[in-house]
């Protein structure tokens, strides 16, 4: 049975009842909780001591974590420290990292190879960032290959990733995703999006039109699986709890 996992950020106070009261229900197995910059010192006490296991995801692009450029690492590995803080408190066998945008790939192997931590997850990226003129490092197989050969990492395979890098770059993204596996990703992300378009979308499950059941076979069982989807209430996660009864639905079809 796959162990599926709920997204929320360090400083997302308004959600830990209700994520005690779905961990409570068996509808997800772990937390992957984002380490918001700066938010240790107020925020680790709200996670530290909560019954379900955590993985950690540290800061991206977005708010100021960038492998690829050379002159931010100092920035970087300050933002990352963080990350391996709420790992230590939370006892995360994991910290997911982006690889960095619109900078050399090399650089971005030197800069995870130097924090040196065994926990440290890399994910793959679609072609095209959010924001204009953006390039992601790590959106094909031969990129990621090779920062889990060179820093000694172990890799998050991101479904929507792959399938928005396929479509910017012109490949099916089935075969796409087929290069992804070949490198035994370590855990997943999976929500719904666009099948044909190249920007990633974070769609509730059945609201787009991914192939999910067919993506879910292709996920070995007992795989970590992160639902990432889009939070539409303030103080509720009743979107998540259909989510998970819908993607529940399709693995008992």
């Amino acid at each position: 049975m796959y162990r599926f996992g709920l997204k929320l950020y360090s400083v997302n106070e308004n959600y830990v009842k209700e994520a005690i009261r779905l961990y409570e229900k068996g509808l997800y197995y772990y937390i992957e909780l984002y380490s918001v910059p700066g938010s240790f010192r107020d925020c680790s006490k709200l996670w530290k001591g909560l019954p379900m296991p955590f993985i950690v995801h540290a800061p991206h692009f977005g708010d100021g974590l960038n492998f690829a450029v050379k002159t931010l690492k100092k920035k970087n590995y300050v933002m990352a420290e963080e990350a391996f803080r709420y790992a230590d408190i939370l006892k995360a066998p994991i910290v997911i990292f982006h690889p960095g945008v619109n900078g050399d790939i090399k650089e971005t192997a030197r800069q995870i190879k130097g924090l040196n931590d065994k926990r440290i997850v890399i994910e793959n990226k679609p072609y095209f960032g959010l924001a204009e003129n953006l390039i992601c490092n790590g959106s094909n197989p031969e990129e990621i290959g090779f920062l889990i050969e060179e820093a000694k990492v172990g890799f998050c395979l991101d479904m929507g990733h792959a399938i928005c890098a396929a479509n910017a770059n012109g490949f099916n993204p089935l075969e796409y995703i087929e290069k992804f596996l070949e490198l035994r990703p370590t855990i997943y992300h999976l929500t719904d999006g666009d099948y044909y378009g190249i920007f990633d979308r974070h769609d509730h499950y059945g609201k787009g039109n991914f192939p999910l059941s067919h993506l879910l076979k292709l996920i070995p069982p007992d795989s970590r699986i992160t639902n990432e989807s889009v939070k539409d209430f303030p103080d509720s996660l009743s979107d998540f709890e259909e989510d998970m009864k819908f993607i529940l639905g399709l693995l008992t079809d």
